[in-house]
């Protein structure tokens, strides 16, 4: 007999049922857990959104800064060097043969000296460039997979073949110079001709391609496009965070959630600690360039126009036939040193505020101009010990060692500088990161907290 009543559902129906109820309120954002679970993850995934963001950008800063310090400024460095070097010792070795037999150990000393510096620096920069610039042939004989390296490579690799050559050359002509050989003026010449033609140019390319990426690097590192993204970001994120909490506190009659607190404090750190790290380094590189990088330039500049005019008014007496090619090298060298708009020594005067090196030039331009009077009129033994260690001479050594003293001086002003740039961001990435991990830390305690009173 079949029974007509209903059969009412049991405890294995109704326990699904409600199961499916609470899974249901735990999504349903109509419901205060349901906005509460939605409020979490959206905080959850915006601090660490302001986290990656933040990280990126300190990183992208730091490692900008870093190669200003680590590659930028010793490639720039090395090739002003090997500029350097090279022009000194062409007009030592011009000045030295003057004398005539044997030459004086100074001047001997200071050549070596030169000669092993721009070996050394040569070295150092194909080291920095990589193993494609480290190459011992000249550009023409290198096959078609070796030519695949950088231009700077092609110049360091004219100098490191060029290099042995020209002190070959010097050394002939001074041996030919000691007993009495007037073939060893045109050895000497030769080699000149071989170190401005071929070796100083390459010097030269090296030294502005280098400080073209020192700039390159130096303007990534103080670049505000994606930081003032972030920091718009991390303002952003600062006031969502703040809106949840007033609508968490109308929700929950409670004015202070201690969870959101800790986020919203770690949230402020990072973004003054990001902000200030940024506004420090910035400052610090932005003076090593402009207090640094730029006036050394200049000073080096004009510090290789001087060493050439030297080399040209040695030449010149060397030669002993009147005003040669030689004069006419020196008078261009006047003419591009000034002073006067345009001139090297007007952006050494702008960039440093130099008056001295200016007074300097025109003392010694006149004290060229005495020496190529004696020469003309036939008083070539005082015109020879002018250059040598007469008014020549010393108008020559002052103006060398003020230009000297300001390419050391900015050089080390820049270093300085940079250095504290660089620091500036040390540990900024992993601090970013940190701080946003404590924000969602924060976040889910808070919150978490609240759902925990409806369950």
């Amino acid at each position: 007999m079949t029974s007509g009543v209903g059969v009412s559902p049991g405890p294995a129906t109704s326990v699904p049922a409600v199961q499916r109820a609470w899974r249901l309120s735990r999504l349903d954002t109509a419901t205060t857990p349901g906005r509460l679970r939605l409020l979490l993850a959206g905080l959850v995934v915006l601090s660490l959104a302001w986290g990656v963001l933040a990280a990126l950008t300190a990183e992208q800063h730091a490692s900008a800064a870093a190669d200003v310090v680590a590659v930028s400024e010793p490639l720039s460095l090395d090739a002003e060097q090997i500029y350097q070097s090279l022009s000194d010792a062409d007009a030592t070795a011009a000045s030295a043969f003057l004398v005539g037999g044997l030459e004086p150990a100074a001047d001997l000393q200071r050549y070596n000296a030169d000669i092993a510096q721009a070996a050394v620096r040569i070295e150092a920069a194909s080291a920095l460039l990589g193993s494609s610039a480290a190459r011992t042939q000249l550009p023409g004989n290198l096959n078609k997979a070796s030519t695949a390296g950088s231009a700077a490579g092609d110049d360091l690799a004219t100098l490191s073949a060029g290099l042995p050559v020209y002190a070959d050359e010097v050394g002939t002509a001074r041996a030919d110079n000691r007993i009495g050989y007037p073939l060893g003026a045109a050895y000497l010449r030769e080699a000149s001709n071989l170190l401005r033609g071929k070796l100083l140019p390459a010097a030269s390319d090296i030294y502005t391609k280098e400080n073209g990426l020192l700039t390159s690097s130096s303007a990534q590192a103080t670049g505000l496009p994606l930081l003032v993204v972030t920091l718009v970001f991390g303002l952003g994120a600062g006031f969502l965070l703040y809106r949840s909490w007033r609508w968490l506190t109308r929700r929950t009659h409670r004015r202070v959630n201690y969870g959101l607190l800790v986020a919203a404090v770690a949230g402020a750190i990072s973004l003054v600690w990001l902000a200030g790290a940024f506004a420090f380094g910035r400052a610090e590189l932005l003076h090593a360039q402009q207090q640094g990088s730029a006036p050394a330039e200049a000073f080096a500049r004009a510090d290789v126009a001087v060493l050439q005019a030297h080399a040209d008014e040695s030449l010149t007496l060397i030669d002993n036939t009147g005003d040669d090619s030689y004069q006419k090298d020196f008078i261009a060298q006047q003419k591009l040193l000034g002073p006067g708009p345009g001139t090297l020594l007007a952006a050494v005067q702008a960039s440093a505020g130099s008056a001295s090196v200016t007074a300097d030039a025109q003392a010694w331009y006149r004290a060229h101009a005495a020496l190529r009077a004696l020469d003309d009129g036939g008083k070539h033994t005082a015109a020879v010990q002018s250059a040598l260690n007469g008014q020549a001479a010393t108008a020559f050594n002052r103006l060398s060692a003020d230009l000297s003293d300001g390419i050391n001086a900015h050089q080390a002003a820049f270093a300085s500088d940079a250095r504290g740039g660089r620091d500036a961001f040390t540990g900024l990435a992993v601090g970013m990161i940190v701080a946003s991990l404590i924000m969602v830390a924060g976040c889910a305690w808070g919150l978490n907290r609240r759902l925990a009173e409806y369950r």
